[in-house]
């Protein structure tokens, strides 16, 4: 049965920005065309003043199951929980889920993903209102899909031999990340460069307006040093676009979802 939450976003967030909500929690299949899906609002910056419906999806879509080819995992499941059951069943081809935060939908509504390992390179089809949609009838592409609806489930094609030395590898990559209050990578990176290193040329690395900047440690993370606002979040973001645009002629565009 479905229910109503209230949330702060300022504390549920992982930018720590954000109002107090209803949220309604999802725990049967429907069409809920006016809600938007936030998971553990990993990548999200919401507008105090933001009048968007939201949802999340509750623990009626939260498991793991298997048959002899296939992974099936529930919407709701954590990347870390999925993560911890291939590692235990030696099942490969996950393991850049290593500290890469979030519910699974989310991962797949954007693409989540490593450099060059993203989700839908392991997707055998999703299940959606209308039933299973095979991977090859989904519009996907670099940290984004054409997914209009709710994911409510993905399957994965099964391999074995988990592979801990690729574990060590994925969790090295992460360590160069700031372990501070951010919306993981402000900006996708542009085809052939990285956003990191537009951001580091235009002098935006370490910049900082009130409670918000651009990471000393990984250019490319916005974080909020305490009591950064989403005024001074999205000064900074139209800051780096101006400055990269004006410096490389390069429209950047963001990673991080915007709701005003």
């Amino acid at each position: 049965m479905n229910s109503v939450k209230t949330v702060d976003f300022k504390r549920y967030s992982s930018i720590h920005i954000g109002p107090l909500k209803e949220v309604l929690v999802i725990n049967e299949i429907g069409d809920y065309k006016d809600y938007q899906i936030i998971g553990r609002a990993n990548n999200l910056l919401v507008s105090p003043n933001c009048e968007k419906k939201f949802a999340i999806l509750g623990e009626e879509f939260d498991y793991i199951k298997e048959d002899e080819k296939f992974l099936y995992v529930g919407c709701a499941t954590t990347s870390g929980k999925l993560l911890t059951y291939t590692r235990k069943n030696d099942i490969a081809n996950l393991e850049f889920l290593a500290k890469l935060p979030g519910n699974l939908g989310g991962l797949v509504k954007m693409n989540a993903g490593l450099k060059s390992w993203e989700v839908f390179n392991y997707i055998e089809k999703i299940k959606t209102k209308d039933g299973y949609i095979n991977k090859e009838d989904i519009d996907f592409s670099y940290r984004e899909t054409k997914i209009n609806t709710i994911v409510y489930e993905v399957v994965f094609r099964k391999e074995y031999g988990f592979s801990q030395d690729m574990l060590k590898e994925f969790t090295k990559m992460r360590d160069n990340q700031p372990n501070m209050a951010s919306a993981g990578s402000c900006f996708k990176n542009p085809k052939g460069d990285f956003a990191g290193r537009l951001i580091e040329a235009v002098g935006l690395k370490g910049h900082k307006i009130g409670d918000m900047g651009f990471s000393e440690q990984h250019a490319n993370f916005l974080v909020n040093y305490g009591n950064g606002t989403f005024e001074d979040a999205i000064t900074l973001i139209n800051l780096a676009k101006e400055k990269i645009k004006k410096a490389f002629d390069i429209n950047i565009e963001e990673e991080i979802i915007i709701y005003n």
